[in-house]
């Protein structure tokens, strides 16, 4: 079964169109969605839950604003597939690729990334400045990853890349902690347009530049020790 574990705060606006998008994506494949809300005022959690039975959705609350990345590691914890993939709740990510990363794993990939920076893939919406930023940070992401998207937050992975690894929940670049962290022989990326949130406000900013800039050094000094 394919747990498709999505972290969200404030995105009530959003989560049912998700959910119907991956609905009409996935159409007979077994599978089930994973909400994790860090407590939205909006609503969110409420919202999404009320999606079951029609749609195979599982809420987790958390109390509050804990984060992307614990997010994502509690959805794992939660979830009961064997297959496992994460995406961002305001359709950044389009429903309609998760199809080929779960087929992807099924064609013997360990990991699958869903790669902006690949033949196929791209960003829309982004001003340059985002542009320039997200490439830089990639950039140095492939110092210590074998992918071009070092910073993908979309992706799918066999639940035993990270049987018995301690991913460390910083930030939300939790998609570079898997791939720096876990097990895994083959991995493959899968091309994607990145479009720009149409509904609600960004959660990124200057906090997430220092987080992600700390992780790196987190990861090079684990490897340098070979802790990893």
């Amino acid at each position: 079964m394919l747990s498709i574990v999505v972290p969200t705060y404030n995105e009530a606006g959003s989560i049912p169109l998700l959910a119907e998008r991956l609905h009409a994506a996935l159409g007979a494949r077994p599978w089930e969605l994973i909400v994790v809300d860090d407590g939205s005022p909006d609503g969110t959690a409420d919202i999404a839950a009320a999606l079951a039975p029609r749609i195979p959705v599982r809420v987790v609350r958390r109390a509050g604003k804990a984060g992307l990345a614990s997010a994502v590691v509690a959805g794992f914890a939660a979830s009961g597939g064997d297959v496992l993939l994460v995406m961002d709740a305001d359709l950044s990510h389009p429903p309609e690729v998760v199809p080929a990363l779960a087929d992807a794993i099924a064609n013997g990939a360990d990991l699958a990334v869903g790669s902006r920076y690949v033949k196929g893939g791209g960003v829309m919406d982004w001003p340059l400045k985002r542009r320039t930023v997200s490439r830089i940070a990639c950039l140095m992401g492939n110092v210590l990853v074998p992918v071009r998207d070092a910073t993908s937050g979309f992706f799918a992975l066999r639940r035993p890349v990270i049987d018995g690894v301690r991913l460390n929940p910083i930030g939300f670049k939790i998609g570079f902690e898997v791939i720096a962290r876990g097990h895994y022989k083959k991995v493959v990326e899968v091309p994607y347009t990145f479009r720009d949130r149409e509904l609600g406000s960004s959660k990124f900013g200057r906090r997430e530049i220092v987080q992600y800039v700390v992780q790196l050094g987190q990861v090079a000094r684990d490897k340098l020790l070979r802790r990893i």
